[in-house]
């Protein structure tokens, strides 16, 4: 069992990828406010979730969701027919990083795929390039709510500057000609509710599922709860913010 489909069924329950509700979620696109027949690019986009609910708040917008995991853009295809749009939306199979496009857009997702850029900072200036001047950028990322703890960073296989505390993080992502216009910043409840679920959704399947799978499946449910729980809990946040292109 592959990491991308331990994750695809980790997340059923909670299908935003970050610790985040669906109530900020659309408050967050909805203050976006984007213009008539929009362009959305989500990098990173997994099942698609926040590119799903932009195209049903704007009717007239397209989206280009990319992602590296097959099963997660499979999922995002079906849910884009059963809520009636695929047509509005195009799925490319390949890594964030490597994806370009004839033409710009007005809105660029990349929540909790910094990874995929190699750092915050090297995320923002991707989706700088990927912009329309005057364009908007949502951008989810970590950071240290508190400095972290020998132990939260042995559990997370961490460095110190891997993330930055809030100021920081505003900064690095300002720094690559965003400013910042609005923000969330992810709530303890919100949180705890995305890895509870991650872990017991992971947790459940195993037990339903006997086999070399279900066995792959329950240690890295419990890995990750024993990371969260006597590691970064309390410790790494969670900040989404809305950015507009500079001129």
């Amino acid at each position: 069992m592959d990491r991308q489909l331990i994750s695809a069924i980790a997340h059923a329950d909670h299908p935003i990828a970050a610790p985040i509700t669906e109530a900020n979620q659309e408050r967050l696109l909805r203050r976006a406010a984007l213009p008539a027949q929009a362009r959305i690019l989500d990098l990173g986009c997994g099942e698609a979730t926040w590119t799903l609910r932009a195209l049903e708040l704007y009717p007239d917008a397209t989206a280009d969701g990319v992602d590296i995991s097959p099963h997660a853009l499979t999922a995002a295809a079906k849910a884009a027919a059963a809520r009636g749009l695929s047509e509005r939306l195009r799925l490319h199979e390949t890594p964030a990083d490597g994806f370009r496009a004839a033409e710009p857009y007005d809105l660029v997702l990349c929540v909790g795929a910094a990874h995929a850029f190699g750092g915050l900072t090297s995320t923002a200036t991707a989706v700088h390039a990927h912009l329309k001047p005057g364009g908007l950028a949502l951008l989810g990322d970590g950071f240290w709510e508190r400095p972290p703890t020998p132990q939260a960073l042995a559990k997370l296989g961490a460095n110190p500057d891997d993330y930055s505390d809030l100021p920081g993080t505003v900064a690095a992502t300002e720094s690559a000609g965003l400013r910042t216009i609005y923000a969330h910043t992810s709530q303890p409840a919100e949180w705890d509710d995305y890895e509870w679920s991650w872990t017991g959704t992971l947790t459940r399947w195993a037990l339903d599922h006997p086999g070399p799978d279900a066995d792959r499946a329950l240690a890295a449910a419990l890995e990750h709860r024993d990371m969260w729980l006597n590691g970064y809990r309390g410790i790494l946040g969670f900040v989404t913010l809305l950015l507009k292109r500079t001129a």
